[in-house]
């Protein structure tokens, strides 16, 4: 397998979950599962440089479980190649590429074990190759690189079983884009496969009733979400792009990682992971984070790295500190990138893991 194709998977992050995808550069598109993107109209793409940008989705076929994404941002990447679905045998060698929950890029190597599994009425590729959550919507690809098909994780309940929408569906779903000049949302109409670029409540093509069918309805944020995303747009973050699954948002302010997530339903934590512990004079060290000079924020220690924090009760935030509140999330941010900065040069710590 040609690994330069690697650069062309991309991590795709809703305020739902996360999941992969892979960047078609002659169209100009991601192509990643239905049920990885859900009812949201703009996601998060993290490139292998580990780069953030937004992406509209333009195209989803529910049925087939296909989405296509159109990028805001440029993303460096060689062309794929697309493989003739008929190609694909059984104990042919495959590769899974993707971000398995939602960890650093993986590939995990194995066979098919059926070229046309019946599954809920629709044929998939089968394989043994590892497939988890966090890998729905990357390419299977075969030993030349080719993709075969669009790994899907969304039947959790075969055991050592891995599935993916074949690529003969995926090169009709294509085919919508010559129909969408404008790069507007659309969907398949799940009777006739007319491209459909407005809510109805019927298929103008076949008369199909898609009154119950949700395919038009956009993903409506909570109250914390809200919450938190103000508190963002106010330090100049796209709020978009650091999501990174339901009620967790993930992002680096300089050379800083961010966290903002919800603690044992009760506690709303930003923390940064901001250096290893030194190794040497570590009793100034410790004098120095024990000292409470950065309060309200506070630090911690988590086996060999630093951490700097703010936590409040999830009660607070409706209460009126509500912006007071905001403003100290938004001000972790700008502190984290100051403190993993100064906690190199004044004690020699050696920068995290996480940092930029």
């Amino acid at each position: 397998m040609n690994q330069d194709i690697s650069k062309a998977i991309v991590r795709v992050a809703t305020a739902a979950g996360t999941g992969s995808g892979f960047y078609l550069k002659e169209k100009d598109v991601v192509v990643t599962n239905h049920h990885v993107v859900g009812t949201s109209r703009e996601v998060s793409l993290e490139t292998q440089s580990k780069d953030r940008i937004t992406a509209r989705v333009i195209f989803v076929n529910p049925v087939d479980d296909i989405a296509l994404l159109q990028p805001n941002g440029k993303i460096d990447a060689p062309e794929l190649q697309l493989a003739m679905d008929d190609n694909v045998q059984n104990s042919q060698k495959v590769s899974v590429l993707g971000f398995p929950f939602g960890m650093p890029f993986t590939v995990t190597e194995g066979i098919v074990s059926s070229p046309n599994q019946l599954m809920n009425g629709r044929k998939y590729i089968q394989t043994d190759a590892a497939v988890n959550p966090g890998n729905s919507g990357g390419p299977l690809v075969n030993e030349e690189g080719q993709i075969i098909g669009i790994t899907t994780a969304k039947f959790q309940s075969a055991d050592n079983v891995g599935f993916a929408v074949p690529v003969r569906d995926l090169l009709d779903d294509l085919q919508s884009l010559d129909e969408n000049t404008e790069r507007k949302f659309s969907a398949k109409c799940p009777s006739c496969d007319a491209v459909l670029f407005e809510k109805v409540d019927y298929c103008p093509n076949c008369g199909d009733d898609l009154q119950n069918e949700k395919i038009f309805e956009e993903e409506k944020m909570n109250p914390l979400a809200e919450f938190v995303e103000e508190a963002l747009k106010e330090q100049g973050i796209d709020p978009i792009t650091a999501r990174n699954g339901f009620n967790f948002w993930e992002f680096h302010q300089g050379s800083a990682l961010i966290r903002v997530f919800v603690y044992q339903n009760n506690y709303l934590y930003a923390t940064s992971p901001l250096a290893k512990l030194p190794k040497q004079n570590l009793e100034e060290f410790y004098r120095y984070i024990l000292s409470d000079s950065e309060y309200p924020y506070r630090y911690g220690i988590d086996k060999n790295l630093v951490y700097v924090s703010f936590r409040t009760d999830m009660e607070d935030i409706r209460g009126p500190r509500k912006q007071d509140i905001q403003k100290l999330i938004a001000g972790l941010a700008a502190k984290a990138d100051e403190l993993d900065g100064m906690l190199q040069e004044k004690f020699g710590c050696e920068p995290s893991e996480f940092a930029k």
